[in-house]
């Protein structure tokens, strides 16, 4: 399959109705959701331990448990985000084609 092969008609700036759409975002956003949920459960876990009263790390101020917040943030964030995306697109790309017909 070529790259030419799933553009739309000439100059619409569209991509054709296949799956590869799909996977190439739903390949980008899960990394990014994995990054950015770990990222968001680590200063949920900086709030959970100031509230706790547990003492960061004195050397990196890293906070109690964080490995294991960051663990579950990133799951949560590679699963939920790339169908948050996935699901949006399919509900508009439907409504597109449901428009034009």
């Amino acid at each position: 399959m070529r790259d030419t092969d799933n553009l739309g008609s000439a100059g619409s700036g569209q991509t054709s109705e296949g799956v590869w759409p799909y996977v190439g975002v739903g390949c980008i956003t899960a990394v990014v959701g994995l990054v950015g949920g770990g990222m968001i459960a680590v200063l949920v876990s900086k709030i959970a331990g100031s509230v706790r009263g547990c003492v960061p790390d004195a050397e990196t101020g890293a906070p109690c448990d964080w490995s294991t917040y960051w663990t579950w943030g990133a799951r949560i964030g590679f699963v939920l985000l790339p169908t948050i995306v996935l699901w949006r697109m399919w509900v508009a790309r439907s409504a597109a084609r449901k428009n034009s017909e």
